[in-house]
């Protein structure tokens, strides 16, 4: 397959800038638009992108699915965790308020942590299912 050398070197631009974005999106996503299901659609395009132009064999050497299922694990993890601990520190299951020193410190800090549950997990499924779809070979 014969590679275009302008779209390799644009995609070279804007994967960096796409997973910027991303991360923008994730921890911005508790003061506006956005948030941990976004972030990790955003973080997963830019992957994807890098892997249309530069090949699923090279992508998968730079993220190996070990990796992707345990991100997968972690992200679920620290969502269920969350919940988890705002209940042993006698409040609701995620209810955030109890993880902080002010009922608003600990909103903004469950908010975070459970966002960012939910972006590792999205980026990580959405990352392994194009693996598994591209990889597919047609008989």
């Amino acid at each position: 397959m014969r590679r275009n050398p302008v779209v390799s070197e644009v995609s070279d631009l804007l994967v960096p800038a796409i997973l910027l974005f991303g991360l923008y999106v994730q921890f911005h996503g508790d003061f506006g638009p956005g948030g941990g299901f976004q972030a990790g659609v955003i973080f997963a395009v830019g992957i994807i992108l890098y892997a249309l132009i530069h090949g699923l064999e090279k992508t998968r050497k730079s993220i190996p699915d070990n990796i992707l299922y345990v991100c997968m694990a972690l992200g679920l993890l620290l969502f269920a965790g969350t919940g988890l601990i705002s209940m042993f520190l006698d409040g609701e299951f995620l209810n955030y308020s109890v993880l902080g020193k002010t009922p608003l410190a600990g909103q903004h800090l469950g908010i975070l942590l459970i966002e960012l549950g939910i972006g590792i997990t999205v980026a990580a499924v959405l990352i392994t299912l194009f693996y598994a779809f591209a990889g597919r070979r047609n008989k």
